[in-house]
C-alpha cells in the first residue's frame, strides 16, 4: 500500500499570501480615500493599479517559474510584497503610496504565480486550491474584524499584507530550485497544451471576474443608499458573508471531484447571477443580506473549480497562472465598470445586466469543463516542494471608499 502524501503547505501559504491583497482591497481602498488627500475615484484607481500590476507579473512569469526556480521567485515576490506594501503603509505622501502599492502588486502576482504553478503539479490541484482559498478567506475574515480596532489610517491593511509575507518566508526553504534535468525530461517544454480551451477559459474568466466585482465594487453603496442600512449594518452583512465564503470553500473541498467540474461551474455561475440580481435590487436588510451572503457562499466554490480546471490543462502550471492573471484583469476593471453602470442605469438594472452577462459566460466555461473532462489529462507526480514522498471576494470592492469616509 503506498504511503499517504502530506499536503504541500508551502504552496497553500504562498497562495494565501498572494491572494490576500485582493481580498483586503475593499478596506485598503476605503482607507486610502479616508486617510490620504484622495477622492474616492483616485483611491479606487490605486487599487486597480495594484491588481493590474499583479496580473502583469502573472502573465510575465507564467512559463518561467520552472527555469528560475520556485524558491527564488517566491522569495523575490515576498520581498517585493514586504517592501512595497510595508513602505506604502509607513508613507504619508501619495506618490510614495502609489509606488508602494504597484510594487507590492508585482510581488503579490509573483507569489501567486509560484503557488499556481506548484499547485498544478499536484495529484489533486482542486484540493490544494480549496485549501488555499480557505486559508486566505479565514485570514481576510480575521483581519476585517481586527483592522477596525487598530485605529484609522491607510497603514493597517497594507501592513497586514506585508507581515503575512514575512510569516510565509521561512516556508520557502522547502520549495524547489531551478528546473532539474530529471524534471525537464518528465515535463516537456514547448507550446501550451489545450491552447483553444485555455484561451477560451482565460477570456471567459476575465469577464466572469469583471461581472462579479462590478457589483462587489458598489455593494456598500447599495446597502447604504438603496437598502437604507447604517455603516455598522453593512459591515455586519459583509462579515457574515465572509463567514459564508468559508463554508463555501469547505463545501467545495468535501465535494471534490464527485460532481465533476462542469456542473459546479455552470450551475454555480447561474446561481451567482441570481444572487447578483437580488443584491442589486435590494431595498431592505433581508434582501440585501440574502443576496450578499448567498453570493459569497457560492463565489469561492465556483472559483475553486475554475482554478482547478485551469491547473488540469497543463501540469507545468502555465494555464493556472495565465487564467489567474486573466481573472485579476477582470477584478481590476470591475469596480470602474460597476460605478459607470450604476451611475448610468441605476443599481437594479445594473444587476440585471451583470446577471445576464454571467449566464452567457457560463456557456463557454461549462463547455471547456465538459470537453477536457472527456479525456484523461496529463498529471505529473513530481513534487514542487521538497517534502517526503509520504507525503483555493473578491476582489476590488469599494464599498466604503465610495460611501463612507472610514472603511471600518
Amino acid at each position: 500500500m503506498p504511503a499517504p502524501r502530506t499536503l504541500p503547505w508551502p504552496l497553500v501559504a504562498l497562495f494565501t499570501a498572494g491572494y490576500l491583497a485582493p481580498y483586503l482591497l475593499p478596506t485598503t481602498v476605503g482607507r486610502l480615500g479616508s486617510g490620504l488627500p484622495l477622492t474616492a475615484t483616485q483611491a479606487g484607481a490605486i487599487g486597480s493599479a495594484l491588481l493590474l500590476s499583479s496580473a502583469t507579473a502573472g502573465f510575465l512569469l507564467a512559463s518561467r517559474v520552472d527555469r528560475i526556480g520556485a524558491r527564488t521567485l517566491a522569495r523575490a515576490g515576498l520581498a517585493l510584497v514586504v517592501l512595497g506594501y510595508g513602505g506604502a503603509a509607513l508613507a504619508g505622501v501619495v506618490p510614495v503610496v502609489v509606488a508602494g502599492a504597484v510594487l507590492g502588486g508585482l510581488g503579490s502576482g509573483t507569489v501567486t504565480a509560484v503557488a499556481a504553478s506548484g499547485i498544478a503539479a499536484q495529484r489533486d490541484p482542486h484540493r490544494v486550491t480549496t485549501l488555499g482559498l480557505l486559508g486566505v478567506s479565514a485570514l481576510a475574515g480575521a483581519l476585517y474584524l481586527a483592522i477596525p480596532r487598530l485605529g484609522p489610517g491607510h497603514g493597517s491593511p497594507l501592513a497586514a499584507i506585508a507581515l503575512t509575507a514575512l510569516a510565509v518566508w521561512p516556508l520557502t526553504g522547502r520549495l524547489s530550485g531551478p528546473t532539474t534535468p530529471a524534471r525537464t525530461a518528465a515535463v516537456p517544454h514547448g507550446r501550451l497544451p489545450h491552447l483553444r480551451a485555455g484561451l477560451l477559459l482565460a477570456a471567459a474568466l476575465t469577464c466572469w471576474s469583471l461581472a462579479q466585482n462590478s457589483l462587489w465594487g458598489v455593494s456598500g453603496r447599495i446597502g447604504l443608499v438603496q437598502a437604507h442600512l447604517t455603516e455598522v449594518g453593512v459591515g455586519a452583512v459583509f462579515a457574515v458573508a465572509l463567514g459564508a465564503g468559508l463554508l463555501g470553500v469547505l463545501g467545495a473541498g468535501v465535494l471534490g471531484s464527485r460532481l465533476g467540474r462542469a456542473l459546479p461551474i455552470g450551475a454555480g455561475t447561474a446561481l451567482i447571477a441570481g444572487c447578483i440580481a437580488l443584491s442589486a435590487s435590494a431595498r431592505d436588510l433581508s434582501a440585501f443580506a440574502a443576496g450578499e451572503i448567498s453570493w459569497n457562499l457560492l463565489y469561492p466554490v465556483v472559483l475553486s473549480y475554475v482554478l482547478g480546471l485551469a491547473a488540469s490543462l497543463d501540469p507545468r502550471g502555465r494555464w493556472a497562472v495565465l487564467v489567474g492573471s486573466a481573472s485579476s484583469l477582470g477584478t481590476a476593471a470591475g469596480p470602474l465598470a460597476g460605478s459607470v453602470l450604476a451611475s448610468g442605469v441605476g443599481f437594479p438594472v445594473m444587476g440585471d445586466v451583470l446577471a445576464a452577462g454571467l449566464l452567457l459566460i457560463a456557456v463557454p466555461m461549462t463547455a471547456v469543463a465538459l470537453r477536457t473532462g472527456r479525456r484523461p489529462l496529463p498529471v505529473t507526480d513530481l513534487p514542487v516542494v521538497e517534502l517526503p514522498v509520504e507525503t483555493p471576494a473578491l476582489s476590488a470592492q469599494r464599498a466604503y471608499d465610495t460611501a463612507s469616509p472610514a472603511n471600518s
